[in-house]
């Protein structure tokens, strides 16, 4: 065995083990070996010829992963049986392990990783299409495709990927393949979906045997292959389809189930569908009944012609079958009764799902609602209308009674897309004959449990609650806002056994208990904390208690969100061995840990085991560590942070710029291929504009700008960049398609108002569908504009006969068209705002609510309308004061003060807006007027206030004078401290805290990690003195926004040993204000901790000093074991991606 493995690499492998500087011409372990058989030491030389065959085979298979164009050239050299070994070891899991007497490699593991590389399975790709069908059968070569294609996430799918597929497969191997593109529909360019979509009608049409006269190639077998595909047929092939081949395939137990997922079909392709099911019918000579899900068929059904539209739907009513999507775009409205509506309005639950064309759905489902509740009332009706109520205005559900809402709450507990001032409505009236919530209220209520006022959870009988808690009802505790959730804390913490039960708090309530009540309890385990959502406060308080009850650390690493609780302290005392057997723990968490936690890991790595550091870690070491990557190292060091966020790794924007200018370095200044973009990853959203423009070669761009579809924040002029470059490749918009149109969608906002008007006129739904997914977003004007002016070109809208003074003539906006605007609502005149029909406002006001962009004009004509409409604000109801929105920002004071706010829940409402109306003492004066309406209105005084009623002031509490602050009682004080360091209140008002926080937590000498942590903001109250007298080691742990909140003349007071122990992510957060009033020596101190420099050896650490880099002594891998040498169960493997099948291949060859 040896002999031969020996003859094999060195015949294979040899060239690619010699170093470049190396004038040997034997591998150093060879030469050892020789000498050592020549010396007679024949054991030393076998041991020797051990380690050898493993450093081979290792580095063979690295430069795989990190060449994997390497790999397509080998295995296109490789002969037929060879192709066919390593093709073999891709499809069949059998080859776990390879035993090679001392040697174990783990396949298994090796394929696993393998298909999880994107350059390897570009070049498996490539080489599939090449060679397989010429070697392997075509079935198993469909599945080595699969296999490949689902890794890719699509991005291999092109639209010349066609050329190369097979004409000629046989029938099973072409449903397979066919399968597997249906499976990456989604993931796939329009362009992509049309040229496949090409490929499978070429061979589908052809040859086909017409049975009934039809002209149409279409059978009920082929629309069954092109399931999501089938949206790609014209219309007059559709219409074309022999009426019983459609019949057939209605008739499929699948059938409904693909019509469920065509969310790309368009109207008018739908009611060509919808036509020719109409008018189908079944040959009855050779079948007469269909067994569909257990239940006979009757096929005379198919032989309803056009105008039965009302018996079929029937049919379908009478034997619960769909229509699937289609049932979406139904247009025999004046066919049906109210009972038949009733049935429609249940099967377009799913429309939802659509993309596009939701106005019209929701207009239909408007009709069909008018229908269903004809000459019945709507509290008849309620239970019977399917999601179609939450198309029912406010005083529609104001009308309801108690008893209606009763009866129909199964159905209203779980219907999806109710705006909150809905829920409110509803949760009052179900309520309205309880006086106390039980546990069976609440279990009976779904969705419409977030309705329900905190007062009331705070009501309940804490056996109550705690039943509630202990039950999958606790799940729906995530969908109450904080003040509820807090409210319901509030009456748990009250309870005698209070402290005992805290470890039963579920998920994602846990993280609302205060630390002070986490003191109080004893019986915490990493078990009991696995399912629990916690703040960082919490994990680093409970990561220092379980630390010292157990001496495995994995435990706690494994326990979900604890190891945010890890300190550096943590991670410097762990040994070698310790830290490189957890760090796959620390990885498996990694969007849990901060900037520091990540920066401490990388020094700890680089101090133990530098040789096998993940590189992405460099990026948080000091910049002079990232100068020191050799070229030979780029290619991993590229992968490696590719597949991180760089933006979240390394917060200060002039390190992330050196970062990228050593990206740039490593490439050369160019994105050359497929494969380099592989490499670069997310890397891609941060190559400057210059490089997006210049540094992309035309063959890497197509999947370049696939990967830019997922950029969130792209500068202007990497924008622009982007924008040039897809001029460049497809022209103006005058010459684009619909399938250019629709895989441009994510860029449309790059283009010009001009280029943006072109694309409005020949586009409009695709970019009213690409504005209907950027809800909430900020966008450029000529977007917005373009937008607008689809909408507004496609209304139906007639000029305002309202004699009101100004209306006349003015074209208002309709529901469909708000609807469809979505942000670009923002470019509505004020006047015409004003001019709105009261219905229209009544059913729209949220929607408007939630529009970003409107300017305070736009804001104060809205509030004007509100007043129109439900009177004056002396008379709002709590869901009229919630819908408002951002609405509620163009209240004034004396406005403000007429609302009635004795419920903290709309005051909680009003919290929400965070951008109160500019101007000299505004803001305070609005929050003043919210903070005195609602103590006046609920009867409280400061001292009554309870812990949720704080938090549902929120920001308001940053109106309080600071001498009142002493009032608040300290027991509901404690309680929310973290959500009370969450405001960015005036530094009075934060040193008012800090004094209350002292009564609770002790001077601030005494505070502890933890507690620096749940104090937030409130920590930026402390005077010069005592942040002079803060320990070092805490400032990594002050909150950001902390930082932030210190005056000027405050933060100068640090050290320079405390500015440099603030860690990367503090030091981000400086303000320039801050800076501004800084020594030299106090600046230096700062960028060291911006470079990620190591505290505790700041001041001996020269800046000069340059890392060394160790030669790797023996491969970390983790695929090969060695039997003398068999690891215990946590040490590490490694985290490289290792290729088995060339492995396979080799030893065929040989």
């Amino acid at each position: 065995m040896y002999s031969l493995l020996l003859v094999l690499f060195l015949s294979h492998g040899g060239a690619c083990q010699r170093e470049p500087s190396s004038r040997q011409d034997l591998h150093p372990l060879l030469q050892k070996m020789a000498e050592e058989i020549i010396e007679g030491s024949y054991l030393n030389a076998l041991l020797d010829l051990t380690l050898f065959e493993r450093a081979v085979m290792e580095t063979h298979l690295e430069q795989y992963l990190y060449q994997p164009q390497k790999l397509l050239e080998d295995l296109r050299a490789t002969d037929a049986q060879q192709f066919h070994t390593a093709m073999k070891c891709l499809l069949e899991d059998k080859w776990g392990h390879l035993d090679l007497e001392d040697i174990v490699i783990n396949l298994g593991d090796i394929r696993a990783e393998a298909l999880r590389s994107p350059g390897v399975n570009r070049s498996l790709f490539l080489i599939t299409l090449e060679r397989c069908f010429q070697v392997l059968n075509a079935l198993e070569c469909v599945e080595v495709l699969g296999r490949v294609l689902r890794g890719s996430s699509g991005s291999f799918l092109q639209p010349d990927i066609t050329d190369r597929l097979p004409q000629d497969l046989h029938e099973d191997a072409f449903k397979n393949l066919s399968a597997v593109f249906r499976d990456l529909y989604d993931q796939t360019s329009a362009h992509t979906q049309r040229a496949l979509y090409s490929w499978m009608t070429g061979i589908l049409r052809t040859p086909f045997n017409v049975t009934d006269g039809s002209v149409s190639w279409v059978s009920a077998e082929k629309l069954w292959i092109l399931g999501r595909y089938m949206v790609h047929l014209s219309f007059e092939e559709i219409m074309n389809i022999s009426p019983i081949e459609i019949g057939l395939f209605i008739s499929y137990d699948n059938a409904t189930k693909q019509l469920d997922m065509v969310y790309d079909v368009t109207p008018e392709l739908a009611q060509a569908f919808l036509e020719r099911i109409r008018s189908s019918s079944f040959d009855m000579r050779n079948i007469s009944t269909i067994h569909r899900q257990g239940r006979p068929w009757a096929l005379p059904i198919f032989g309803l012609r056009a105008g039965k539209t009302a018996q079929l739907v029937k049919f379908l009513a009478n034997e619960h079958e769909e229509l699937g999507l289609l049932v979406c775009f139904y247009d025999g409205l004046e066919l049906l009764d109210a009972t038949l509506a009733q049935v429609l309005l249940h099967q377009m639950l799913k429309c939802s799902r659509l993309r596009g064309f939701q106005a019209g759905i929701q207009k239909l489902k408007g009709n069909l609602l008018n229908i269903a509740t004809e000459n019945q009332t709507l509290n008849e009706t309620l239970g019977s209308l399917s999601d179609a109520v939450v198309g029912l205005t406010s005083t529609q559900l104001e009308s309801l009674t108690s008893e209606a809402v009763h009866s129909a709450i199964s159905t209203l507990n779980q219907v999806t897309g109710w705006g909150r001032s809905q829920i409110i409505i509803l949760s009052a009236k179900y309520l309205a004959q309880e006086k106390v919530l039980s546990f069976y209220n609440i279990s009976q209520m779904g969705v419409l449990l977030a309705g329900v006022g905190t007062q009331a959870f705070y009501g309940m009988d804490h056996k109550d609650l705690w039943q509630v808690l202990r039950s999958p009802l606790s799940q729906d505790m995530s969908d109450l806002s904080p003040v509820q959730q807090q409210g319901v804390l509030s009456k748990l913490m009250e309870a005698e056994d209070a402290a005992s039960g805290i470890v039963e708090v579920p998920g994602a309530l846990f993280k609302e208990v205060s630390l002070y009540d986490l003191w109080k309890e004893s019986r915490f385990n990493a078990t009991v904390l696995k399912e629990k959502e916690l703040r960082r406060s919490q994990a680093l308080f409970l990561y220092e208690l379980l630390e010292k009850t157990t001496d495995r650390p994995e435990e706690l690493l494994s326990a979900g969100q604890l190891v945010k609780g890890v300190q550096c302290s943590h991670i410097d005392a762990m040994s070698a061995r310790v830290f490189l057997a957890l760090f796959q723990d620390f990885e498996n968490n990694f969007s849990l840990l901060s900037p520091d936690q990540v920066n401490c890991l990388a020094w700890k790595y680089w101090e133990v085991s530098r040789s096998t550091m993940p590189p992405f870690l460099l990026a948080t070491l000091p910049s002079r560590f990232l100068a020191s990557v050799p070229p030979s190292r780029c290619v991993r060091f590229l992968i490696s942070l590719g597949k991180r966020h760089l933006d979240t790794l390394v917060l200060d924007s002039d390190k992330r710029s050196l970062v990228i200018r050593k990206v740039q370095q490593c490439l050369d200044g160019v994105i050359a291929d497929e494969y380099t973009v592989d490499i670069v990853g997310h890397l891609l959203c941060h190559l400057p504009a210059t490089f997006i423009e210049r540094g992309i070669s035309p063959r890497a761009w197509a999947t370049a700008l696939h990967g830019l579809r997922s950029c969130t924040a792209l500068s202007s002029e990497q924008k622009a960049a982007v924008r040039v470059r897809l001029l460049e490749q497809w022209g103006p918009p005058q010459n684009w398609t619909a399938e250019t149109t629709k895989d441009l969608a994510p860029f449309l906002a790059f283009f010009s108002g001009d280029e943006l008007h072109t694309v409005a006129t020949k586009f409009p739904e695709i970019l009213q569908q690409t504005a209907s997914k950027m809800v909430g977003m900020l966008l450029p004007k000529e977007f917005l504009w373009a937008v607008f002016e689809s909408v507004r070109n496609s209304s139906n809208e007639s000029p305002s006969f309202d004699p009101t003074f100004g209306c006349h003539g003015v074209v208002t906006p309709s529901s469909d068209d708000i609807f469809k605007l979505a942000e670009a609502n923002a470019c509505w005149d004020p006047e015409v705002l004003l001019c709105m029909e009261e219905d229209t406002f009544i059913r729209d006001v949220e929607l408007l609510g939630a529009v970003k962009g409107f300017s305070r004009p736009q804001l104060v004509a809205l509030k004007e309308k509100a007043i129109q409409v439900w009177d004056l604000p002396s008379s709002w109801k709590e869901h009229h004061i919630v819908s408002l929105g951002r609405i509620a920002l163009s209240l004034s004071e004396s406005e403000l003060e007429q609302l009635d706010l004795s419920s903290i829940d709309t005051v909680a409402s009003l919290g929400l807006q965070t951008e109160w109306t500019p101007g000299q003492g505004a803001v305070e004066l609005q929050a003043k007027s919210i903070l005195q309406a609602f103590l006046e209105d609920s009867g409280y005084g400061i001292q009554d206030l309870k812990s949720f009623h704080l938090v549902g002031l929120g920001p308001t509490l940053c109106a309080m004078d600071p001498t009142e602050i002493p009032l608040i009682k300290t027991s509901e004080f404690r309680a929310v401290v973290a959500r009370i360091g969450t405001l960015l209140c005036s530094t009075p008002v934060l040193a008012g805290f800090k004094k209350k926080a002292e009564v609770v937590f002790g001077r601030p000498t005494e505070w502890t990690s933890s507690i620096l942590q749940e104090l937030g903001t409130i920590a930026a109250g402390v005077s010069k003195a005592e942040l002079r007298m803060l320990d070092k080691e805490l400032m990594p742990h002050f909150h950001p926004s902390a930082i932030k909140c210190l005056p000027g003349e405050v933060f100068k007071e640090l050290s320079t040993e405390q500015i440099a122990s603030l860690g990367p992510q503090n030091a981000a957060f400086v303000t320039h204000s801050q800076r501004l009033q800084l020594s030299s020596a106090q600046l230096r101190s700062l960028q060291r901790a911006l470079d990620g420099a190591k505290t505790h050896s700041w001041q001996t650490e020269p800046l000069s000093s340059s890392p060394t880099w160790l030669a790797s002594t023996g491969s970390p891998t983790g695929w090969f074991l060695h039997r003398s040498h068999l690891r215990d169960e946590g040490e590490p493997t490694s985290q490289a991606l290792w290729l088995g099948c060339p492995l396979l291949l080799l030893m065929a060859k040989s």
